[in-house]
């Protein structure tokens, strides 16, 4: 595989030298971690998801009303949380669109950083994009500091045929259970974190950058396959149902 870059391979947006920032407290628990007593991508995605939740919920905004993430990135430029670590996690909004924003976040322990990038679309109550409320950008127009922020996926499609001396392509089924749904009756996005957990552990491969865009919902009666190929890149992986690709990741290792 590629030798590791010292630089990200996305946008940081810094924190904002003025507007909101919201910053709470956890600690990496023995549910969150795998046998090497890392934090697992799936936790670390949950814990991100739930400080943004808390920081609508402090701003005095409606922390139920309905967001669909589009694409998360992470990346990891030296060790990664472990088990017993104490964390603050710091969120603000980097980014906007006319029905999505991007929402930074830094994750810090006492010995590693993880940063995290997520663009999330605003939902109307019957699940269509809606524009950003007034409320909304009262609150978060600040920080976002003019900046827009795209909602278009970039990543590559599963390849129809490859080389005989190139990366092969494994396909195996992915069982859903009741407990990977969300309220929409979806899985829920950090659940897809999961069989990404779960290839890197077949290949004992530790991640330094991993992205998911969301494509399209995963449902409870789906049955899923997994695609995945190993490049000199790193690992790609499409999570697929009746052919349609739902979601797609790429992990820099």
């Amino acid at each position: 595989m590629a030798k590791p870059s010292p630089l990200p391979p996305m946008e940081l947006v810094d924190f904002p030298g003025c507007g909101r920032r919201f910053t709470s407290t956890a600690r990496v628990r023995f549910g969150d971690t795998d046998p090497q007593r890392r934090l697992r991508l799936d936790a670390l995605t949950r814990l991100v998801q739930d400080a943004g939740n808390d920081d609508l919920a402090d701003a005095g905004l409606d922390p139920a009303s309905p967001w669909v993430v589009r694409r998360t990135s992470v990346w990891v430029p030296g060790a990664w949380p472990s088990l017993g670590e104490p964390l603050t996690v710091t969120t603000f909004c980097a980014g906007l669109g006319s029905r999505w924003g991007e929402r930074r976040t830094t994750v810090t322990s006492p010995g590693a950083v993880v940063e995290v990038a997520a663009v999330w679309i605003h939902l109307d109550a019957h699940g269509r994009p809606a524009r950003l409320t007034d409320p909304f950008l009262d609150v978060y127009g600040l920080s976002a500091a003019g900046r827009s922020t795209s909602s278009r996926l970039r990543h590559r499609g599963i390849p129809v045929a490859t080389p005989p001396s190139g990366p092969t392509l494994h396909r195996r089924p992915w069982p859903l259970r009741s407990s990977d749904l969300d309220v929409f009756g979806h899985v829920n996005n950090t659940a897809l974190w999961m069989p990404i957990e779960d290839e890197l552990a077949r290949r004992h491969l530790v991640p330094r950058f991993a992205e998911v865009e969301y494509r399209a919902p995963v449902a409870a009666d789906d049955e899923v396959e997994l695609v995945t190929e190993v490049d000199d890149e790193g690992l790609h992986l499409w999570i697929t149902a009746g052919g349609d690709t739902r979601a797609s990741a790429r992990v820099l290792v």
